[in-house]
């Protein structure tokens, strides 16, 4: 997960939303080993908006977790955008990259992340895509599996499909426990037997957030609100499962005080330790 040996992802992380740039640059808060950004929102960013993003990017390691890729749509691979995206992972030497599994337009962008039918087609077709943006980008990436809402052509289960794409692409797994809980829960499967189904070899991250409850059967992945205690445990048994790997806090909405995020971090650090008190949580 890493470019070269000081610029590792280790422990845990936060989401860099602009809302908290000025704190972070000049607080430098205990506790937050790696920052991560969509590429897409700062690539272009200059100004003192850009010298504050460049400041911490020299003190801190970064991933990047891109919005806009669309692996699974039917518009052909955007390589002018892969070029460029490049070109920003270098100078900021940035560690990771990862994408979602699922696709967000065709001619115009949806502004959503859409599922890929659960598929043998969709296999091979994503796959394809996904080794063709490790040869562009030269370097591994990672994929996340997504919430969804509806899975229409669905031939199998979501875990023979992602285990099927990580296979076929070559590529890596990050593991968002946050939407397993959702989609858990939205499409009545049981999350601890999804999660033991995934290959360990494969998964380099993990990410945590909250989500809105619409109905008792029905979850919204909003990353709007603070992680409940069903995606704690499921955190928890992803160590125990796969070892302490690096894990990022999501928060996109709703941003309480930054006080408020330290705490979540804090007990991703507490879990980190307790599966792994000798290794310092670094995954």
């Amino acid at each position: 997960m890493s470019t070269s040996r000081d610029r590792m992802i280790r422990g845990a992380g936060l989401g860099l939303r602009r809302a908290l740039l000025d704190q972070l640059v000049e607080q430098a808060p205990p506790g937050i080993d790696f920052y991560e950004v969509a590429p897409e929102n700062w690539m272009r960013v200059g100004g003192r908006l850009g010298r504050q993003f460049r400041r911490l990017t020299e003190r801190y390691p970064f991933s990047c977790h891109g919005l806009s890729l669309s692996l699974g749509g039917p518009a052909p691979l955007d390589q002018d955008f892969l070029v460029e995206l490049k070109a920003f992972l270098a100078v900021h030497r940035i560690a990771a990259y990862s994408e979602h599994l699922s696709y967000c337009g065709d001619d115009g962008h949806l502004y959503d992340l859409m599922p890929i039918p659960f598929t043998a087609e969709a296999v091979d077709y994503v796959a394809g895509r996904i080794r063709r943006t490790q040869d562009i980008l030269e370097r591994r990436i990672a994929i996340e599996n997504i919430s969804y809402y509806a899975a229409p052509g669905q031939e199998m289960p979501e875990s023979d499909f992602l285990r099927a794409v990580l296979a076929a692409a070559d590529c890596d797994l990050l593991l968002d426990v946050n939407n397993v809980h959702v989609n858990s829960v939205n499409h009545g499967y049981d999350p601890e037997t999804f999660i033991r189904a995934l290959p360990a070899d494969r998964i380099v991250g993990l990410h945590i957030a909250g989500h809105y409850v619409e109905d008792e059967d029905f979850l919204i992945d909003t990353h709007g609100a603070a992680v409940i205690d069903p995606v704690w445990r499921l955190l928890d048994l992803a160590y125990s499962l796969f070892g302490v790997l690096p894990t990022l806090l999501e928060r996109d909405f709703n941003l309480p005080p930054l006080a408020e995020l330290l705490t979540e971090i804090a007990e991703i650090r507490r879990l980190q330790l307790a599966h792994a008190p000798l290794a310092h949580c670094h995954g």
